[in-house]
């Protein structure tokens, strides 16, 4: 099958690679015109711009827009729907925010452009691991596209057949799902990640407990010299903690145990707050995403100011001096 991809960042040229690979057809389009010259090289068709590129798609029109999630996506959406037809289907595998996939979706109906968002998780993992896909939009044109995301997708793997699901018929299974109408696909990728926020800030806060373990304020007993690296390779082999992340950690503290080649600045993308909206949208507590979203603002300081207020307070009713 053909697709055309617009992007050729590291996931957006993985995809190519990974589609090339399963005897895929791929149009690339990128700013850079050596990432361009990359992918022709391995076997995907190069175009020099936006207009070469859709005159290179064969109708329907299938192009994927893998570019930051904002205006870089509004505007190359916008750009393509001028040059696109009625059938010809645009798809969104960014972080875009979904409310602004339902509000694309309608303006682009009119001419009959169909508008699929799919939120995609992978990572530069994605091409050898495959790439996990919740999927928003018609559902033609979804059903449309499913070899696209078989392909892309991971597949059944190794992984065990969850019990209770015999008889039924899902492709979730494989790595990718249809998760609704217009917006679905990236309403679900933002809570999935508005929840690896709180994943990630558990782990972070248990390393943190272990690696402060051997301090001096403790009883000289009760102090532990743990080898955190050990620990998150064992946790790896049966535990019910294991996962991805814990993967990932493991093999961070593997590289270096004091992670001193990190500044501990953690940015948040957006979708953070997105879930925490639509918490307070639907009235939802959530208190561990909301608490982990606000760790990663705190990261960016040195010291908040509300902190220095708690200092004053201290200092002024209990004559607590700040420690050196």
């Amino acid at each position: 099958m053909q697709l055309g991809m617009v992007g050729l960042g590291r996931m957006g040229a993985n995809m190519v690679r990974r589609l090339l690979r399963d005897g895929h057809e791929c149009v690339v389009s990128d700013l850079s015109a050596d990432a361009v010259q990359q992918l022709d090289s391995e076997g995907a068709v190069g175009s020099t711009s936006l207009d070469d590129f859709v005159s290179k798609l064969t109708k329907p029109r299938v192009a994927w827009v893998m570019v930051p999630a904002g205006n870089a996506t509004e505007n190359t959406v916008k750009a393509l729907a001028e040059k696109m037809e009625a059938g010809d289907i645009i798809i969104d595998g960014g972080n875009s925010y979904f409310k602004d996939d339902a509000r694309r979706a309608k303006e682009l109906a009119p001419k009959g452009i169909n508008y699929v968002d799919v939120g995609t998780s992978g990572g530069i993992w994605g091409l050898e691991r495959g790439y996990c896909m919740m999927i928003g939009g018609p559902k033609e044109a979804v059903e449309h596209l499913d070899p696209i995301f078989k392909t892309l997708a991971p597949g059944i793997g190794e992984i065990d057949k969850t019990k209770e699901r015999e008889g039924m018929q899902s492709t979730a299974e494989d790595g990718y799902l249809y998760c609704g109408p217009s917006g679905a696909g990236h309403f679900v990728k933002m809570v999935h990640n508005g929840i690896e926020y709180g994943l990630m800030q558990a782990y972070a806060e248990g390393f943190d407990i272990f690696r402060n373990a051997n301090s001096e304020a403790l009883p000289e007993e009760l102090r532990y010299d743990l080898n955190l690296a050990d620990i998150a390779e064992l946790w790896r082999r049966g535990s019910v903690v294991s996962s991805w992340l814990l993967d990932l950690t493991a093999m961070a503290l593997a590289e270096n145990p004091s992670l001193s080649n990190y500044t501990g600045f953690v940015q948040d993308s957006g979708e953070g707050r997105w879930t925490i909206q639509a918490a307070i949208d639907e009235a939802v507590p959530a208190d561990v995403l909301t608490a982990a979203l606000f760790v990663r603002f705190r990261s960016r300081q040195e010291h908040t100011f509300a902190e220095k207020v708690l200092s004053a307070m201290r200092m002024k009713f209990g004559g607590h001096v700040e420690k050196k």
